[in-house]
């Protein structure tokens, strides 16, 4: 299929992601998103890619959210060799039993052909450490130079095991599913990311094919140097856009939701339903990505509608995120924050009148560190940035700023965000609505954020204060109005 082709396909197929603990759950999958009765025999017109299996991704890099490490980490860290190699063995001992768990139904056969296909690749990832490895023991080569390499063929293991997977268990059940492997494994040549997924899905008949892809994509230059872990997602994005989908489709393993069910209860969060890719933006800001702000802005840019569902209810519509949707009364549509958030304040007398010379210094450091800027406050002599970060990063900034500002005070403060994000926040009295709130729930206000656009309002405050705020907040501005399914239906 090519781009001149895309445009006959524009009101056809769906170009869908599952992520990876859906993945892990594949009875589930199979009858709720691959053949859904609903879908009366329908089971074509649409394009699959699968992540990982949950924890896999984790193994082979390092774990998303503790940063304990993976065979990527162990391998990069070089002091000890071997303990990459016990990681190794432990991974593919993994990948073994999910093979056995998903395939010792079918029969021995089947379990015998899904291993010998990822031992193979394997065999070919564990051969490559070995070889890179023994290289840089010389003195004319660098273990830095093949790191990031390295890390994108270790990625791409854990896609290509899901994938290869769910189109031959599909096989299994009936499906003409098919396998298409963008990882490039044995290719020769560097082409572009989209100069790739289109080779990869020319000749592709989507009406009698059912295609799954893998969640990695070898490309020129690498994936993940720009979009590290949010890689599958630019992949399912450009898919979507290159096949002109007429909708792009993310199941997960629970609704995008007016709050955090563990926080607020289960039985008073609510899905969203209909909202916009600036919500969807504010979100990523958070942490809280229903989609990688990349991904999302060429879906926007070809105005392709996302809809992110809940594998587990397949009978609900989802939440709908589309370019122009502004909701048609002022609402929140979600209460979400952020933990593990570093104040960094700058204080000098000196700044009042050279303010941008002080922004430039201080955002130069904070590009040097690599540290995400959340958001920022100012005024006459002082300016605050939140940033996502850990505490060594911080520290290496604030030294950072101390040298280039000795007579300047700077302090460090560790805080958290909570934020009430709507597609339209125009609702008189909202601020102070929610301020007494967080005050009736004992919240002492570090910050407040709201700009002009209405789109969200944040506040900061003390760690400690995280889910009381979340629950105070969310009592407030949504449960008191009984939405019921959703707050907006899709």
């Amino acid at each position: 299929m090519t781009l001149a082709d895309a445009s006959t396909q524009q009101s056809g197929h769906t170009v869908e992601k599952i992520g990876g603990t859906s993945m892990s759950q594949f009875d589930a999958v199979r009858k709720n998103i691959f053949m859904n009765p609903a879908l009366n025999g329908h089971f074509y017109q649409r394009v699959f890619v699968v992540s990982a299996y949950s924890g896999i991704t984790n193994m082979l890099l390092e774990h998303k959210k503790t940063g304990q490490p993976g065979i990527y980490a162990l391998f990069s860290d070089a002091e000890e060799q071997q303990s990459w190699r016990d990681a190794f063995e432990t991974l593919r001992a993994r990948i073994l039993e999910i093979n056995k768990d998903l395939f010792e139904q079918h029969g021995e056969q089947e379990v015998v052909q899904a291993n010998q296909f990822i031992e193979n690749r394997l065999n070919d990832a564990s051969k490559v450490l070995e070889d890179v490895a023994s290289l840089c023991q010389h003195g004319h080569f660098a273990l830095t130079d093949y790191l990031q390499t390295v890390r994108e063929m270790l990625a791409s293991l854990g896609e290509i095991h899901s994938a290869w997977n769910t189109a031959r268990l599909l096989q299994l059940y009936g499906l003409n599913a098919c396998f298409v492997d963008l990882s490039g494994w044995a290719n020769t040549k560097h082409v572009s990311l989209d100069e790739n997924i289109q080779r990869a899905f020319e000749g592709l008949d989507l009406q009698k094919q059912l295609p799954i892809a893998t969640g990695y994509s070898h490309c020129e230059g690498g994936l993940m140097a720009i979009f590290d872990r949010g890689y599958s997602e630019m992949i399912f994005s450009r898919i979507a856009v290159l096949t002109g989908a007429r909708e792009a489709i993310i199941h997960k393993e629970f609704h995008l939701s007016s709050a955090d069910p563990g926080i607020v209860g289960a039985n008073k969060a609510v899905p969203i339903g209909r909202t916009n890719y600036d919500v969807a933006d504010q979100l990523a800001n958070l942490g809280m990505e229903a989609i990688h702000p990349r991904a999302a802005k060429g879906l926007r840019q070809n105005n392709i509608h996302l809809r992110v569902k809940n594998t587990f209810e397949p009978d609900h519509s989802g939440t709908l995120i589309t370019r122009d949707y502004v909701s048609d009364s002022p609402c929140v549509e979600i209460v979400a924050g952020r933990l593990g958030v570093y104040a960094i304040e700058l204080f000098d007398q000196d700044m009042v009148g050279d303010l941008s010379h002080y922004e430039e210094k201080f955002l130069g450091q904070i590009m040097r560190f690599k540290a995400q800027v959340i958001n920022k406050d100012l005024n006459a002599n002082t300016i605050t940035h939140y940033l996502s970060a850990n505490l060594k990063t911080v520290k290496r900034i604030q030294a950072a700023m101390a040298e280039l500002f000795p007579d300047a005070e700077i302090n460090v403060r560790k805080v958290c965000i909570v934020s009430a994000i709507g597609s339209d926040l125009k609702i008189p009295g909202m601020l102070a609505r929610t301020a007494k709130a967080l005050a009736d729930a004992g919240v002492d206000i570090l910050g407040v954020h709201q700009c002009m656009r209405q789109v969200d309002m944040q506040f900061v405050l003390d760690e400690e204060d995280y889910n009381t705020a979340v629950k105070a907040m969310h009592s407030q501005l949504v449960e008191i109005y009984n939405h019921g399914r959703a707050i907006k239906l899709a």
